[in-house]
């Protein structure tokens, strides 16, 4: 076989090559020559490999074809793939057929078209670098659009270079998978507790979940003033409380606890941290709230805010975040030194499309938000938690507990998650149907209120991985924190279907 040299037949590139652009000509035609000469080369091509990526739009259309041919079980060879081309005058421009079989003539050995191709989708990511500055440079000036959007829409753009980038895994052995496993259920062995996943330290929440599990959507609904932002404002303290970890070649890993962040799409930064506050110190939340503190109160939120104060929990409270938005930020904080090992969305509801003329209805709205945080889950393999309201029927039911055709909009949310949890405290629906004092049902309901006032549920109506049921908690309603209950039957395993 000859050694590559260019091919020079007078074709486009002669006249459109830009300087400035990085490309090499030679690299695609070597290329498109090993593909033609042996149709089994592509098989060894990385999968992120596309026409896009050649310089030279004549070559960046006869990769396609030959890749419909390849991908099709048919052959591409010159002859064959000359037919496609009668009509492209830039197939004429560069010779017909004799380029064709110039490109094969003078191919490469087929063991090195891995390295040209290495080649043609290095210098295809440098240009895209190149188009990225361009439209930063053009944009930067433009008062009409806020520096920041602009920034995240740059950021954006790199990310989405960077991830296009990285090959997919597509197939794995059995044996690596096997490996993997392994290698999970040895860090959960050694973690306390036992548990595969992130603790929440709600201790019969995690031994029925096995912790919260990398890459899982777990969906938290409730009715409001059941306590679901509380539940997850808990969780979240609990995680970042209990944050440690180790010093690896690669920088960071963590070993207990974890870095969360907490998309609060309701409550401003400041309400999330009273509420908090009000956990740690043990201080009303009313009280905090009001300004109703006394000096002992005040001396237990200043030592609570000075131990908690460095904890790793990151709140971003811009209302209206749109799906897009919320990821970037996300990837944002998983680059950083310290990582992300989970990631809170409060509310499922108020997280937007960012498509401000969108046709679609809410439910495919929904949907598309649904699907994007299962993603994000498994691109940046966290947990994610994402609150969600339930319908109003529920209200309509004497046994109010939730089930899982309450989700509002519950078509994608029951598909895309992995989890499904209802908060549920019954004694909030006692406390509104409360009998006329001095009765003998006056007596029984606060005889029934005094044993339900400090009880929660998190009722499980589905689990991918695991058995569905029901946790019970206690519920401190001066300060919303939920605990670890004291009780003889741990679950109740009724189903909810």
């Amino acid at each position: 076989m000859n050694a590559l040299a260019p091919l020079n037949f007078g074709g486009p590139s002669d006249s459109v090559a830009v300087p400035s652009m990085p490309h090499n000509l030679e690299a695609e035609q070597a290329l498109l020559g090993a593909l033609m000469f042996d149709n089994a080369v592509f098989e060894r091509l990385s999968d992120r490999l596309r026409g896009s990526h050649f310089f030279e739009p004549f070559h960046n259309r006869l990769y396609d074809a030959i890749e419909d041919h390849i991908r099709q079980g048919m052959l591409a060879e010159p002859t064959i793939l000359m037919e496609r081309f009668k009509q492209d005058p830039a197939f004429q421009e560069f010779g017909g057929l004799r380029y064709l079989a110039d490109l094969v003539d003078r191919a490469p050995p087929a063991a090195n078209a891995p390295d040209y191709a290495r080649v043609v989708y290095d210098l295809a990511l440098r240009r895209d670098l190149i188009r990225i500055g361009g439209e930063i440079i053009k944009e930067a000036p433009q008062p009409e659009t806020p520096a920041i959007d602009q920034i995240e829409q740059a950021e954006q753009s790199l990310y989405t270079l960077a991830e296009t980038g990285k090959p997919s895994s597509g197939f794995v052995s059995f044996s690596h998978a096997l490996s993997g496993a392994v290698q999970m259920a040895a860090e959960a062995y050694q973690r306390d507790g036992k548990l595969a996943g992130l603790a929440t330290h709600l201790n019969d929440l995690d031994q029925k979940l096995g912790g919260l599990h990398p890459s899982d959507l777990l969906i938290l609904a409730g009715r409001p003033s059941m306590g679901k932002t509380a539940l997850a404002t808990n969780i979240a303290f609990n995680v970042a409380r209990n944050y440690r970890w180790e010093p690896t070649p690669e920088g960071r890993k963590t070993v207990s606890g974890g870095v969360v962040a907490f998309y609060s799409l309701e409550m401003s930064a400041e309400q999330l941290a009273m509420r908090i506050l009000a956990d740690a110190s043990g201080v009303s939340s009313d009280k905090l709230r009001k300004g109703e503190i006394d000096a002992s109160d005040f001396g237990r939120i200043r030592d609570a805010a000075v131990e908690i104060g460095e904890s790793p929990l990151y709140i971003d409270a811009t209302g209206g975040l749109s799906i897009s938005k919320l990821a970037a930020r996300a990837r944002r904080l998983k680059r950083m030194e310290h990582g992300l090992d989970l990631i809170i969305v409060d509310y499922l509801q108020l997280v937007t499309t960012g498509e401000g003329n969108s046709q679609k209805n809410r439910v495919q709205e929904v949907s598309e938000i649904t699907g994007g945080l299962k993603a994000l889950a498994k691109e940046l393999s966290v947990p994610i938690i994402a609150l969600s309201q339930l319908s109003r029927q529920v209200e309509q039911r004497e046994d109010k507990r939730p089930q899982l055709s309450d989700l509002r909009e519950s078509g994608s949310i029951e598909q895309d998650a992995d989890c499904v949890m209802f908060v549920y405290r019954e004694s909030y629906y006692l406390g509104r149907a409360e009998p006329r004092e001095g009765t003998e049902e006056h007596l029984t309901w606060q005889q029934d209120m005094d044993r339900l006032q400090n009880q929660a549920e998190v009722v499980i109506g589905k689990q991918r991985h695991g058995p569905i049921g029901i946790v019970k908690l206690s519920f401190d309603a001066d300060t919303t924190k939920f605990g670890n209950l004291a009780h003889d039957g741990r679950y109740d395993n009724h189903s909810y279907e």
